[in-house]
């Protein structure tokens, strides 16, 4: 891409960041040069936060129904999954699926129920009952 063909359109990230692309000069080099962002990125990257708006009240849905824990509402939350919260926790992914359900939540002790605190960043009062 020449370095004039490069998109400088306004982003959320605008005043954030800038992306680093390799473009060709006027002597047909490439060289380093920021772009402010690209119109067809940003709109790939609010329709991603769509998705992870609507996973986030899903989740919220499913834990006000009780058909979940809160494990599963901070997890999206925090845009966590088994792999990474088990990082945090040093829980097993297969103990985490079982601690999404209700049931299996609620029998959980303090010490345990503050390791995924902790992994959340949030109090043992707001895991167990989050305040949306």
């Amino acid at each position: 891409m020449k370095k004039s063909d490069l998109p400088q359109d306004k982003s959320d990230l605008v005043n954030f960041t800038r992306e680093v692309c390799y473009v060709k000069n006027e002597n047909g080099k490439y060289e380093a040069e920021l772009s402010s962002g690209w119109d067809v990125k940003t709109d790939a990257l609010n329709s991603a936060w769509l998705d992870i708006e609507n996973r986030i009240t899903e989740a919220k849905n499913l834990f006000i129904s009780g058909e979940a824990s809160p494990i599963q509402y901070y997890m999206e939350l925090k845009l966590m999954d088994f792999t990474v919260l088990a990082g945090y926790t040093g829980f097993w992914k297969w103990q985490i699926n079982k601690h999404k359900n209700p049931e299996s939540f609620n029998r959980l002790n303090d010490g345990k129920l503050q390791k995924y605190a902790d992994a959340f960043g949030v109090t043992l009062m707001e895991l167990k009952k989050p305040s949306f």
